[in-house]
This record gives C-alpha cells, sequence and structure tokens, in this order.
C-alpha cells in the first residue's frame, strides 16, 4: 500500500530537499514558506494611446472641491506626463505587483497598471453617473488575509454625507478626542499624504486592493507617507481638529476612481461593522451630482469677493497663536501683524486670521 505524507509533511521534505546550503558567514535561516510580499511599485512608460480632456477649474482654495470629476485643477494628458519620479505631483503610470513566497521564490500573483498620483485625490477625471453596468466589489478577501476593520475604537456619527449649508459634504464625521487612534480600513498602500488649510487639514489618502480608496482628514499628525503598505486596522494617524474644523472629529471619505460615495452606503456605523463583505458600484450612487453642482453655484453666488474676504476664529481654552497658525496653514507672524496687542490669548476673544 502506497503511504502519503501528510501535506505538511510533504512541504517540509521538499522545503529540505530543495534548501541550498548556507554560504560561509550568512546565518542559513529559512524564509517562510507562504507569506506575501508588500506590493512593488515600477515606473513604466504611459500608454500613448490615451488621451484625457476636462474642464476649466473654478476658484476655490480648498482640495475636496478639486476632487469632483466635474472640476479638474488642469487639463490631463497621460501622454505628456513625467514618469521619471514618484513624488513631483504630477500623474504617473505604474505597474503594481504582487508577489508570493512559495518554496523559497518571491512569484508575481497579480499585476495591474493604475495612475499613481501623490497630489491630487481625483486623478481619474470618471462620472460616476455613466456607468452603465453593475461592477461588483469584493471588499473583503479572507482567502488572501484582506480583512476589513473601522477607523476608530467607536464611531459615533456627527455629520452625514449631503448638503452643509451651501457646500456639499462628501463624507462623514465621526466624533473623537484630539489624539484618538485613526487606522486603514483595508489593506492598501498610501497614495496621498498633505495638508489642506482651507479643507481637510492633515488628511491621508489610502488605494485599497478592492478598488476603493477612503480618505481621513482633519488629523493631528499623519503616521505613514505616500508608497507604505498598510493593513487594515493598522495605525495611520492621529485624530484632531485641523482644517477647516470646529471641533475634533474623523471626516471619512469613500471614493471609487475619484467619485465619493456615501460612505453610510458601505458601513453601518452604529453597530459597529461593513453593511457587507461585497458591494456593488452603480451609476445610481452619484445622482447626487447634479445637487452638488447646484450646491456649488449657490455658494458662488454668496460669496465675498476677495478684497472683503477674512477669517476669524475665536479663542478657546488651550489655544495658542503657534498652534492657531497651523489650524489655519499662515505664519505667526501674520496673525499678530492682523491683530495689534496679540500679547495674551484671551478665551472668547474673536482674532482676524486673513
Amino acid at each position: 500500500m502506497l503511504l502519503l505524507a501528510r501535506p505538511d509533511e510533504a512541504q517540509a521534505q521538499r522545503r529540505r530537499t530543495t534548501q541550498p546550503r548556507a554560504k560561509s558567514g550568512s546565518s542559513g535561516k529559512r524564509k517562510d514558506f507562504f507569506k506575501f510580499k508588500s506590493p512593488t511599485i515600477r515606473y513604466v512608460r504611459p500608454d500613448t494611446t490615451v488621451l484625457i480632456k476636462t474642464e476649466d477649474l473654478p476658484d476655490d482654495d480648498s482640495e475636496a472641491s478639486k476632487s469632483i470629476y466635474f472640476n479638474p485643477a488642469k487639463q490631463l494628458s497621460i501622454v505628456s506626463e513625467d514618469t521619471t519620479t514618484l513624488d513631483e505631483g504630477e500623474q504617473q503610470i505604474v505597474e503594481v505587483s504582487d508577489e508570493v513566497l512559495i518554496d523559497s521564490s518571491w512569484i508575481k500573483v497579480a499585476g495591474y497598471y493604475a495612475i499613481w498620483d501623490t497630489r491630487n485625490i481625483n486623478p481619474y477625471r470618471v462620472d460616476g453617473r455613466r456607468i452603465k453596468d453593475t461592477l461588483n466589489l469584493r471588499l473583503v478577501e479572507p482567502e488572501k488575509q484582506r480583512f476589513s476593520k473601522m477607523p476608530l475604537t467607536e464611531t459615533p456619527l456627527t455629520s452625514d454625507f449631503g448638503f452643509r449649508g451651501y457646500r456639499w459634504h462628501y463624507g462623514v464625521d465621526l466624533d473623537l478626542e484630539t489624539g484618538d487612534s485613526v487606522k486603514a480600513v483595508f489593506d492598501g498602500v498610501v497614495r496621498i499624504v498633505k495638508w489642506d488649510g482651507s479643507g481637510y487639514g492633515n488628511y491621508i489618502l489610502v488605494r485599497h486592493y478592492n478598488g476603493v480608496e477612503t480618505l481621513y482628514g482633519h488629523l493631528q499628525k499623519s503616521l505613514v507617507t505616500p508608497g507604505t503598505f498598510v493593513k487594515a486596522g493598522q495605525l495611520i494617524g492621529r485624530g484632531g481638529s485641523t482644517g477647516r474644523s470646529t471641533g475634533s472629529h474623523l471626516h471619512f471619505e469613500v471614493r471609487y476612481e475619484g467619485n465619493p460615495i456615501d460612505p453610510e452606503q458601505m458601513y453601518n456605523f452604529p453597530d459597529y461593522k461593513l453593511r457587507g463583505d461585497n458591494f456593488q458600484i452603480t451609476s445610481a450612487l452619484f445622482n447626487y451630482y447634479n445637487k452638488a453642482l447646484r450646491a456649488r453655484a449657490a455658494a458662488k453666488r454668496h460669496a465675498p469677493t476677495a478684497a472683503r474676504r477674512t477669517v476669524t476664529h475665536r479663542i478657546r481654552s488651550g489655544d495658542t497663536v503657534s498652534g492657531i497658525a497651523q489650524k489655519y496653514g499662515v505664519s505667526q507672524a501674520q496673525i499678530r501683524r492682523l491683530n495689534s496687542g496679540l500679547s495674551t490669548l484671551r478665551i472668547g476673544r474673536t482674532i482676524r486670521i486673513k
């Protein structure tokens, strides 16, 4: 009778027979039999058959206003973009490869080309309303050890996706205390770590394997850099109240090819969980765009002229001139110049920032 060794025994035998003899001076340690490697990013020449044409961007300082498909920051031509460096702020075409260690050899198991941009939230310029088919995304893939986590230890919702005055709010706000841990919700690669004084403050954007990107805004501090591979649940920043914020909270966005999706369609925040392991992308998810455009038009009609536009701040307990300057992205000298006699910060006093 033929006796078969157990799989783990057979694998161990194969490792013993194929393991090369350690060289002089080496430790002779064996690598793990099966593990995932962080994805590699390789620069490649762009596809010269692709040309993206876009509209002009209305004058607005916030990153959010520049990130919607119908308001691109400039005309983009993949043909003319430079791909020699990763962090020049221009659009890049890169090849991203997934590799897995099998029997002491790294094997490429997946490879795909993608636009990589470390400065612009939406380099894709895709109109979600024009999606014709239903796209099924696998948010969680247990067979690849890719799971989901929540961005905070607790997720009390303080502001929904939708209108906020004359502005459209492209994410949800989750309450936190300054310094609280902010975590990646899926496995992926950090694409943007940036300061936006007119909107998000300190923010991070992560591209995930499942096809979505998530954005984490108003952070006190970012703990990762562009190109960092992160796992679901990994600490990426500390919560705060930077940028356009009236109190400590996390601004959390979910996007598909640059198009914001209401996070409550994907997450059940009160119950602290995903609504499902799979998610369908349809054009109906982006029906709000027309309302958002009308909100922008109304904001433009009611906006003051540039000559009369001012920014003020009401002093609260614990405020410092340096902290206020960092929050609004201005210098301490400017604050002191606009507010004569600012020797002490009296709680309740309103000072001019810009």
